[in-house]
């Protein structure tokens, strides 16, 4: 029966759960009514009827055709368990909105209900209206549906397109924009905070260059594969284009986890990518913002994550970087270098140091490292992890390695025969297609024989491809040149380079050495494992950055045949190098601290001191992961607790150990962990939104400062004299 014969029908010939009855219609009635007939007959939508019960009794017959469903099945059954709207919560609470409006008699128009029936799910939009009796008595409902899953799933697919990247399918800079926004706006009143990390991918260019677009298409995808099963469910991961990444990390605060994170994105991310029998690395450069710390809207934090990411790049790339205000002038500063450095090659700035490479057996130099120092007239000593990263940005790299490389072997000349040199290269000054003809042409120059000179390269030269990397090794080892591996075990690992690469020689990198006999640290092991690697491969180890004669002892146990640091020598000039080895065997004898202890790293900076109820200035002449050494309070006695305010909402309890005129040696309750670069941070800070205060904004870097200024001076008794200590910055006049 159709829907109009239904409608059309007396009391007397209704079927079971049958509406009332209209009279016979005529004319224009007559022929309404045969449309509506033969648009239930098309297919295009259909009609559905229930009883006073809302128990379907009536669904058009091109419904039981189109998807093959039984009436049997349907017919009786209850219209809020066959319809659920569309809300996106649990099945049992779907069916609750739909019996609502369904009991409420209110009409139903456009609305959006899965049906769910023979094991598939479709999306109907269902119209319907209340029908009443003349004794006003509910006969149930009238109503159309038409099925819109096709439209609305390309509805969802043009939505989710605008808002995702069409090659990795990660969320473009729209949606991730959109949701930092709106993350933010409800964690303000909340008092939650959320973690911005910026991914720059260190030369992705080159191998957009090197193997075309499609391949660097096949790298992005890779590499966003990766960074979304680090990530996991703890945030969203997004490219705004290019070869930059993002992730929103909410409630994420605790920037040792965050760290942490981010070294796990540089060691994966760093890893070798298989693509057309290839096997392509790259790096990463990481930046980090937290709010509210940092930031309490999305422009300024995204603002502070870019800084963070170009004090990262600026650092020596491959590494990450938490934002501090002072990044600011790092960024100004940087510049300063750029602009200094176009012209560097037209002055006399440029200097070459030289760092004795000693035989763990005898003690004698064998090598010596060259080392590039800059002595700007202005802003003296310039250290390489300032000045090379800029270099490679600006395309000065290959220039300023040609010099040095010209330099170190002029210098080497005067030098014992049997005295080699070692000179870093560059992975851009490397990728070269003249570079073994330019080294050629430096030792025909110079006259240096070719053993003496070694070539200190990192993992990062794979990344122009193994056939041609591999071509350059052998046209260099055909001149007579040695071969150094650098840096080996932080970045680009794989053991599959030792197997086909000429090395002479692999450097431990210092890492590895530094805090090695510390208890529990796994180090050693590591060192163990390399050392016996290169002993298989028949090449010879350097253990880098040995300061202490408990880690010289390790290292020699360990088996390393050389090693560097300054437990031997700091670098030399080159009129230090002459005057030595004018003296007889270049020889130098270990002298440095009987055991390792945690960096103490000189800041000279002022600090604030809160003791019980006051607050005290104080000057920070030193700092390590554990302690520091502060100064300014007169005659504190030994196991005085204070709360140090590091600036920036970073607060430390720390408890006095050593106590001297003015001076103490304090020992942190919660040790630092590092923020990135050489410097040390907190866990944790104190939220703004934990200070009350007119107007939420980013805290200062006096905390205490503003906590005065709204409890008013404070009246407590101070216990202890504040003594004035000026700064280097302060006596200079800087």
């Amino acid at each position: 029966m159709s829907f109009i014969r239904l409608l059309s029908r007396g009391p007397a010939h209704a079927e079971k759960g049958a509406a009332f009855a209209i009279p016979e219609a005529e004319g224009e009635d007559r022929q309404r009514l045969e449309l509506l007939d033969s648009y239930e007959a098309s297919g295009q939508g259909w009609f559905w009827a229930t009883d006073a019960e809302n128990k379907l009794s009536y669904l058009s017959d091109t419904v039981y055709r189109r998807y093959g469903w039984s009436k049997e099945d349907l017919l009786g059954q209850p219209l809020s368990g066959l319809f659920t709207t569309e809300t996106g919560e649990r099945e049992d609470r779907l069916q609750r909105p739909m019996a609502f409006l369904l009991g409420a008699r209110n009409t139903i128009s456009a609305l959006p209900v899965h049906i769910s029936h023979g094991g598939e799910t479709l999306l109907w939009e269902i119209a319907g209206k209340a029908l009443f009796d003349t004794a006003g008595e509910f006969q149930g409902y009238r109503g159309s549906a038409r099925d819109i899953t096709e439209s609305r799933d390309r509805e969802r697919n043009t939505e989710r397109l605008a808002q995702h990247d069409d090659l990795t399918g990660l969320a473009n800079r729209r949606r991730m924009d959109m949701s930092l926004s709106n993350i933010l706006a409800s964690y303000r009143n909340l008092k939650r905070s959320c973690a911005y990390v910026m991914l720059d991918l260190d030369r992705f260019k080159q191998v957009n260059d090197t193997y075309g677009h499609p391949v660097g298409d096949e790298l992005l995808k890779q590499v966003a594969a990766r960074i979304k099963k680090i990530v996991g469910n703890r945030g969203e991961v997004g490219r705004p284009g290019g070869d930059e990444f993002n992730i929103i990390l909410p409630d994420a605060d605790d920037r040792g986890l965050l760290g942490e994170l981010s070294q796990r994105l540089i060691q994966m991310i760093s890893q070798p990518y298989p693509i057309n029998g290839s096997r392509l690395v790259i790096g990463v450069s990481i930046g980090i913002a937290i709010a509210p710390y940092d930031g309490i809207d999305r422009e300024g934090l995204v603002k502070a994550a870019d800084l963070a990411l170009y004090a990262a790049k600026g650092g020596g790339r491959g590494q990450y970087r938490f934002y501090s205000s002072e990044m600011k002038e790092g960024a100004k500063r940087r510049r300063q270098i750029e602009e200094d450095l176009r012209g560097v090659l037209d002055t006399a700035q440029l200097a070459m140091h030289y760092q004795p490479i000693v035989s763990a057996d005898t003690r004698q130099v064998e090598c010596f490292e060259a080392l590039m120092r800059w002595n700007h007239p202005e802003r003296g000593w310039i250290s390489p992890a300032e000045f090379i990263p800029v270099a490679e940005d600006i395309d000065m790299i290959k220039p300023l390695g040609e010099w040095a490389l010209l330099q170190v072997c002029r210098d080497a000349c005067a030098w014992p025969e049997d005295v080699g040199v070692a000179v870093n290269i560059s992975a851009l000054q490397f990728e070269c297609d003249d570079f073994p003809s330019k080294v050629e042409e430096v030792l025909i120059e110079t006259g240096l024989e070719p053993s003496r000179l070694e070539l200190e390269i990192t993992e990062s030269v794979f990344l122009g491809g193994s056939e041609r990397t591999q071509r350059k090794f052998e046209d260099i080892k055909k001149l007579g040149v040695r071969l150094a591996l650098d840096d080996f075990g932080t970045g680009y690992s794989s053991l599959s380079y030792l197997r086909t690469a000429p090395f002479d020689k692999i450097k431990i990198d210092q890492s590895f050495v530094r805090g090695c006999t510390e208890p529990g640290n796994n180090n050693p092991a590591i060192m163990s494992a390399i050392v016996n690697l290169a002993q298989a491969l028949e090449m010879q180890t350097v253990a880098e950055g040995v300061e202490s004669k408990d880690e010289l002892e390790l290292v020699i146990a360990r088996g390393a045949s050389h090693i560097q640091g300054y437990i031997f020598s700091a670098p030399l000039s080159q009129k230090d190098m002459l005057e030595r080895s004018a003296n007889g065997p270049l020889t130098f004898e270990a002298r440095g601290p009987a055991r390792y202890r945690a960096d103490r790293r000189s800041v000279f900076r002022r600090i604030g001191v809160v003791h019980e109820d006051c607050r005290y200035h104080a000057v920070m002449r030193n700092l390590s992961k554990t302690g520091a050494l502060i100064e300014g309070l007169a005659e504190v006695p030994l196991g005085t607790k204070f709360v140090l305010d590091l600036g920036g909402g970073q607060l430390v309890i720390a408890t006095v150990q050593r106590s001297v005129g003015t001076a103490q040696g304090v020992e942190f309750e919660i040790p630092l962990i590092s923020d990135g670069a050489d410097g040390l941070c907190t866990r944790h800070r104190v939220s703004p939104f934990d200070v009350e205060t007119n107007q939420a904004r980013a805290l200062p870097n006096d905390l205490h400062q503003l906590l005065d200024e709204q409890s008013g001076a404070r009246s407590a008794q101070r216990q202890f004299a504040e003594v004035r200590v000026r700064t280097p910055h302060e006596l200079s006049g800087t």
